[in-house]
C-alpha cells in the first residue's frame, strides 16, 4: 500500500521512537503493516465503531500494542486522550466512496490535524475513491487539504488515490532517499513504484474549492 511511505517521507529509517495516529482503523491492516515494516514505531488507533474494533483483535490479530480508543477521530483530537499529543504520522482513513464524514473532511479538520503533528510530520489521506474530474469530492478534498498545508502530493491507485501533506518542505527528498535504505524487497519495489507516481504528478497545487 501506498500509504506506507508516510513513516518514510516522515523520517522514520533515522528515529528511534516514531509515533502513529490512525483515525479510522477498522481492521488495521494500515497498523499491522506498520509494525511489520518499521519495527521501531508506536501506533494509536481510532475507531468508530466498537464492533469493528473488537473485530479486528479477534479475526484480523491486530497486535496487542496497538492502542485503540473507540471515538470519533475528530473528537480524539479535539478534547480525547489525542488532545496533547503530537504525532509523526496521522493517517486519516475515515471516508467509503461517498460516505465521507463531514466534520473529519473541512479546513478546519485539517487544521487541527495539522496542529497534532510534529514539525516535520506527514497526514496520508486515503481517500477511497479514484476522480480526477473538475469538482469531484476528490477535488475538493485536495484542494481542502493544500489550503492548509504547504507540501501536498497524491498517488493514484487504480480506483483510489493516496494523499500525502506535510509543511517539511523536504517531504519527498527524505522519502527519497529513505527508499534504498528499506530492507524488506517487497515494501522497497512498492516505495519505488511510489515514488515514480510521486514524480509523474508532481507537487499538487491546491485550488480554490475548499471545504
Amino acid at each position: 500500500d501506498y500509504a506506507l511511505a508516510a513513516p518514510l517521507m516522515a523520517g522514520v529509517t533515522e528515529k528511534e521512537d516514531f509515533e502513529i495516529l490512525i483515525l479510522g482503523l477498522a481492521t488495521g491492516t494500515y497498523a499491522s503493516q506498520c509494525l511489520e515494516y518499521f519495527g521501531n514505531v508506536s501506533i494509536e488507533g481510532v475507531e468508530i465503531d466498537k464492533k469493528i474494533a473488537d473485530l479486528a483483535r479477534t479475526y484480523f490479530d491486530l497486535p496487542s500494542v496497538v492502542d485503540v480508543t473507540v471515538d470519533d477521530g475528530r473528537a480524539y483530537l479535539y478534547s480525547g486522550k489525542g488532545k496533547e499529543k503530537k504525532y509523526d504520522v496521522i493517517m486519516v482513513d475515515a471516508y467509503q466512496d461517498i460516505t465521507i464524514p463531514f466534520q473529519m473532511s473541512t479546513s478546519e479538520f485539517f487544521s487541527l490535524v495539522r496542529s497534532h503533528l510534529k514539525e516535520d510530520g506527514v497526514m496520508v489521506l486515503n481517500m477511497n475513491m479514484y476522480s480526477d474530474d473538475e469538482g469531484s469530492i476528490n477535488n475538493y478534498l485536495a484542494d481542502t487539504a493544500a489550503s492548509v498545508f504547504s507540501n501536498v502530493c497524491y498517488a493514484r491507485i487504480e480506483d483510489n488515490r493516496e494523499l500525502f501533506a506535510s509543511d517539511n518542505p523536504d517531504m519527498m527528498s527524505v522519502f527519497e532517499n529513505s527508499v534504498p535504505s528499506v530492507k524488506d524487497a517487497r515494501l522497497r519495489s512498492c516505495m519505488n513504484e511510489a515514488l515514480k507516481k510521486f514524480k509523474e504528478n508532481g507537487k499538487y497545487e491546491g485550488g480554490n474549492l475548499i471545504l
